[in-house]
Formats: C-alpha cells, structure tokens, sequence
C-alpha cells in the first residue's frame, strides 16, 4: 500500500521559513519522479515543484521565484520542501505525490499559514 505521510508544517509570519517532509513507503520510491502541490482555501491544487529520481533534475512553479527548495534523500524514502521568504498568499495545505507535475495519490497534508 502506497503511503505519503506529510509533516513540518506549521504558523510562521511573512519573510519566515518552513521545512516540510514526505515520508514514502509502499513503492520503490528512488524510482519515481515526486512533486509537491498546495491546495489554499478556495482555491484549485496548485503544483509547486517536482523533482527525478535521483535528484538531479527539479522544477518549480513560476511563483517559487527561488524562494523554495525541493530535495530529497532516496536512501531514507523521504521527500523534502524548504520553504523560504514565505508570504501570505503561500498558506495553504501543502501535499507530495508521486510523478512529475502530479497530485494523483498525494498523502494526508500538511498546513502552512503565514500571517503577521
């Protein structure tokens, strides 16, 4: 069984940081593309970032602007999302899936909400 278990999320005020974590298990997680996405209240899913297999390669949303960083560590099935320089329109509950630009299987979530 597929399980993505979300955490470090929290409340931070703008300008503030955040480390998120996804914890695999369930599938070969070194072979497959992960991505994160956010869904804000209201609003659609939103993809934020994606990353291959081995690391090499990642991608992010336009409105990242260098501002988040996606990483992970195949050795501990684990996928990881720094957020930096946070601002209010990025709370929201922040999911990782398995895939390039997908939110198809994407785990329980975790919030984010930035305020002052």
């Amino acid at each position: 069984e597929v399980q993505l278990v979300e955490s470090g999320g929290g409340s931070v005020q703008p300008g503030g940081s955040l480390s998120l974590s996804c914890a695999a298990s369930g599938f070969t997680f070194s072979n497959v593309w992960m991505s994160w996405v956010r869904q804000a209240p209201k609003k659609e899913l939103e993809w934020v970032a994606s990353i291959s297999t081995d690391g090499g390669e990642t991608e992010y949303g336009d409105f990242v602007k260098g501002r988040f960083t996606i990483s992970r560590d195949n050795a501990k099935n684990t996928l990881y999302l720094q957020l930096n320089s946070l601002e209010t329109q990025d709370t929201a509950m922040y999911y990782c899936a398995p895939g390039y630009k997908s939110s198809a299987g994407r785990g329980q979530g975790t919030q984010v909400t930035v305020s002052s």
